[in-house]
């Protein structure tokens, strides 16, 4: 039964997730922060970590790709999450009675539009995490006060709905990232992703020569995302996902090609590629 280490409390997306990848027999592993969930991969204390990458609304999570450069980890799968929020509050709560929102602020942004509907002029307070915004609702057994969660998480701290699916845009998915400290091997014939991150000169036409190794062969480009290098102003890392398995013949010419005007190089991963986001339910657990 894999542990695996996912940030936030119990209820958070990233932990349905960990469900929704491994299966029912998971044993997630809470931690308080993206750096603890890495560390607890590296340092052997839970088999696998899962992190968020980007949200469709949101866009990336620029931390967790700071994160995957910092440690020697592998990504080893991805899974999509369609989020649902819900508005939680104590037993009997009305909307009338409502002074105030936690959730963490990427969902209070992704609710903006109906919360100026439902509670027009209400304060809205980041906290931590989406899950931690009912656990603290529960704790401080505030009657003026609503949180901002998954269906999972009003289930866990026995708090009722007051009105489902408040996210403002139905087409909200996030794609999760799950770690480990070995690369996965993937069965043949599964369709694939590879990511790598890469650095080139700092010339002209280098990201165009660079992108070139992959336009040259059709391979498709999912993703493409610039970070700051540290230690060189100016210059950046390019995290890239595409469509194919880094084992395959013409993706490992592409890589090779890279390789030779690349000043780093470091592939993340090859995994099997997760199903489009518009396969994906929304969760009710």
């Amino acid at each position: 039964m894999p542990t695996v280490a996912y940030q936030g409390e119990p209820g958070a997306y990233s932990e349905q997730a960990a469900y929704d990848f491994f299966g029912p027999e998971v044993q997630p592993q809470p931690r308080a922060t993206f750096d603890s969930v890495f560390t607890a991969v590296a340092s052997d204390e839970c088999d696998f970590g899962v992190v968020p990458l980007e949200n469709s609304l949101a866009g990336s999570v620029h931390r967790n790709y700071d994160l995957l450069m910092r440690h020697s980890l592998h990504i080893v799968g991805e899974v999509i999450v369609r989020v649902s929020h819900n508005l939680i509050v104590l037993p009997g709560v009305q909307l009338a009675d409502i002074r105030r929102v936690y959730s963490h602020w990427q969902a209070l942004d992704q609710c903006e539009q109906s919360l100026e509907k439902l509670l027009p002029g209400v304060e809205r307070v980041q906290v931590y995490d989406t899950a931690g915004s009912v656990k603290m609702l529960a704790e401080e057994q505030r009657r003026d006060t609503a949180a901002i969660a998954s269906k999972r998480a009003a289930v866990l701290y026995g708090l009722p709905i007051l009105r489902e699916a408040v996210e403002d845009d139905p087409t909200n998915y996030t794609r999760f990232a799950v770690l480990g400290r070995q690369p996965v091997q993937v069965a043949v014939g599964t369709p694939c992703k590879t990511s790598i991150v890469y650095a080139t000169r700092n010339a002209p036409g280098s990201l165009f020569r660079a992108l070139a190794a992959f336009a040259l062969r059709d391979i498709d480009l999912t993703k493409i995302e610039s970070r700051p290098l540290q230690g060189s102003p100016w210059e950046y890392l390019f995290y890239l996902d595409f469509a194919g398995n880094q084992h395959d013949e013409v993706c490992a010419r592409a890589l090779d090609h890279l390789r030779e005007q690349a000043t780093i190089l470091r592939v993340l991963g090859s995994y099997a590629r997760a199903n489009e986001a518009g396969d994906q339910p929304a969760h009710a657990a």
